[in-house]
């Protein structure tokens, strides 16, 4: 069981290094969007771990709500980040407008959500601190 759980940890942990790279790089869009899938991955992880799974974005964000946060296994606010993180994505890979295109800031926030659920991953699903 554990090994899957590692699983999704670390194809978390490939997307946020992709995500730190694009930013580095001033694609701040594609950054948000890899800091995005971050989140997801450790989202599907919790719910893996719960024995449920979901085929659609959407769901799987209603299920961290839910099953999750609302439960306490981590805090409230990592479902506001899922949600907005979602946002960002969806801006950040189909806007085209220069006013609708993700700022260095919106990336670099998203990184660092990103960060705190693969921290809190680590210590509840696989019973590390990093």
């Amino acid at each position: 069981m554990n090994s899957e759980l590692a699983a999704f940890i670390d194809k978390a942990k490939e997307s946020l290094a992709a995500s730190k790279l694009l930013a580095s790089n001033q694609l701040y869009d594609f950054a948000g969007s890899r800091a995005y899938y971050t989140m997801f991955y450790i989202a599907e992880a919790f719910l893996w771990k719960q024995g449920l799974s979901f085929s659609s974005h959407g769901a799987v964000i209603a299920g961290f709500g839910k099953e999750v946060a609302k439960r306490g296994l981590v805090p409230i606010e990592f479902h506001r980040y899922l949600i907005d993180a979602q946002d960002k994505r969806t801006q950040g890979d189909y806007g085209i407008e220069d006013e609708v295109k993700l700022s260095e800031e919106d990336a670099q926030q998203l990184i660092q959500q990103s960060e705190a659920f693969i921290q809190q991953a680590e210590r509840c699903l696989l019973g590390s601190a990093p």
